[in-house]
């Protein structure tokens, strides 16, 4: 389901930042013409897009790879309700408190580039459910990011 994370890698996969931020996972149009051509419908169905000259979300299972440069926006939605979602459905939890990605190898692009122990200068200075964050508890951070 996943790969291992490298040693450098801070994530402790506790699927917080996944869990917080399910409803804002937007894909590139380079993640959907991939998951196009694919045929990842099981993908593709989560997504909705808003075009360059219309207002309704069109379910991103109707599009070709031709409308992609016609995309203003794409949404993350629930399939069955149209609503958004409150939690990453592609989050899977694989033991009591670890959780793995289920489309991993072919995950939206701010999923593959997403550090948030790079944005928070101090534990005692985060949010409410950053200080949760097990990587920002044990203090691993990467060398850039700012220490207290």
């Amino acid at each position: 389901m996943s790969e291992p994370q490298p040693e450098d890698e801070p994530c402790e996969q506790c699927g917080l930042c996944c869990r917080i931020f399910g409803p804002g996972i937007a894909p590139t149009p380079a993640n959907v013409f991939i998951w196009i051509e694919q045929e990842r419908t099981d993908i593709l169905r989560w997504f909705v897009a808003f075009m360059e000259h219309g207002s309704t979300p069109v379910p991103c299972t109707d599009l070709s790879a031709g409308d992609l440069g016609n995309v203003v926006v794409f949404e993350m939605r629930d399939p069955e309700t149209g609503g958004y979602v409150t939690v990453c459905p592609f989050l899977r939890r694989v033991a009591k408190d670890k959780y793995l990605c289920g489309i991993h190898r072919v995950k939206p692009e701010m999923c593959c580039t997403y550090q948030p122990w790079v944005w928070i200068d101090s534990i005692n200075d985060a949010p409410f459910h950053w200080q949760m964050c097990k990587s920002q508890k044990i203090g691993r951070r990467l060398p850039f990011a700012s220490q207290k």
